[in-house]
């Protein structure tokens, strides 16, 4: 059995949750301050990822990073980088599916946090960059850890975008749900069985220690 898909799955998921992570908090951060119309007209265009499919997803970032397109020749004519048929093309599909989660839970967290911490934080002194990192962002971190978690589970199994973007290449670009269905195409069942039972035990470990985490936060708050 040839593990390169879960290595590149995950590999994928985690750079793409990192990515989403700090995209997603600091742009919930600043449209969570601003007017009702700024504010919708932002929520529509960031979220739309999260009701379009993923292989229109996929569509529209072939016509930026395609090469044939400005941005993917720039990068292909300048820095000699290949930006679709490549395993690093599934970040920026991942990135893409994933971000919505993560901006609208923190956004929420965000939106319910106490600003009398932060204006009792401005009283004593404290800068807005104290404030954000030790005061606003602990207080909102079960809401932001939650779209993390989420945003991680959804780039692991993401495939629309992903094959339009990176195709399937065993070896190179290939990901757990890309080959689960190469697999089934070729009528290969058995393999594509354990690779969707390596999927689920993936994201029952998450789940799992997201609990555990919820319960030791729970146990800290009431001791």
């Amino acid at each position: 059995m040839d593990w390169y898909p879960l290595y590149n799955s995950l590999r994928i998921a985690l750079i793409s949750s990192g990515i989403v992570f700090f995209a997603g908090v600091f742009a919930a951060y600043y449209i969570a301050k601003l007017n009702p119309v700024a504010k919708g007209v932002l929520d529509v265009i960031l979220t739309l990822p999260l009701v379009l499919p993923p292989t229109v997803v996929g569509y529209f970032l072939l016509l930026f990073l395609g090469t044939k397109r400005p941005v993917g020749m720039w990068f292909l004519d300048q820095l000699g980088i290949k930006m679709v048929m490549t395993w690093y093309s599934g970040i920026f599909a991942a990135s893409a599916v994933a971000f919505p989660l993560m901006y609208r839970t923190a956004r929420g967290a965000f939106e319910s946090f106490d600003e009398t911490l932060a204006y009792a934080g401005q009283t004593l002194g404290l800068s807005g960059t104290y404030i954000f990192w030790r005061i606003r962002l602990p207080a909102c971190r079960q809401g932001i850890m939650a779209g993390l978690v989420l945003a991680f589970a959804r780039a692991l199994g993401e495939y629309g975008a992903t094959s339009m973007l990176a195709g399937y290449t065993p070896g190179r670009t290939a990901t757990i749900s890309t080959t689960v269905y190469q697999l089934w195409r070729t009528d290969n069942d058995e393999l594509a069985f354990r690779w969707v039972m390596v999927n689920m035990a993936i994201s029952a470990v998450v789940l799992l220690a997201v609990n555990m985490l919820e319960k030791g936060n729970r146990g800290r708050r009431k001791g």
